[in-house]
């Protein structure tokens, strides 16, 4: 599954703003539930869905559920050129989700959002 993505399809999965920003906020942070996503993309819950649904469908994340909430990370079998590739632009790109990365963390800072997604 994962293993064998071509890079047109892991370039089609990530040719929209929102699911590159997604993947590579998941990619910097390890691993992000649903709400955390929506306060840092500022987006609805329903779209972050969406977005994450297909993410998941093309093999480049996984999901795993802890009471109510669904927390996604990469796909630990996607293949190592995807991984560094991943890495790389994160790095290469922390000015284009410092918004996203500074609402993740005052999010996350909050006291009554310190246990939202536990």
């Amino acid at each position: 599954m994962a293993g064998s993505l071509n890079p047109t399809e892991i370039f089609k999965c990530l040719a929209d703003d929102t699911r590159a920003r997604m993947t590579l906020l998941i990619a910097g942070e390890g691993e992000l539930c649903v709400c955390e996503l929506t306060a840092a993309l500022e987006q609805s819950q329903p779209k972050v869905s969406r977005h994450l649904a297909l993410l998941r469908s093309c093999g480049l994340l996984m999901d795993r559920r802890q009471g109510q909430w669904v927390y996604y990370r990469l796909h630990p079998q996607l293949p190592t050129w995807v991984m560094s590739m991943l890495s790389e632009v994160v790095v290469a790109n922390q000015l284009w989700l410092e918004a996203d990365v500074r609402r993740l963390h005052e999010m996350k800072s909050l006291p009554q959002n310190q246990s939202m997604c536990d």
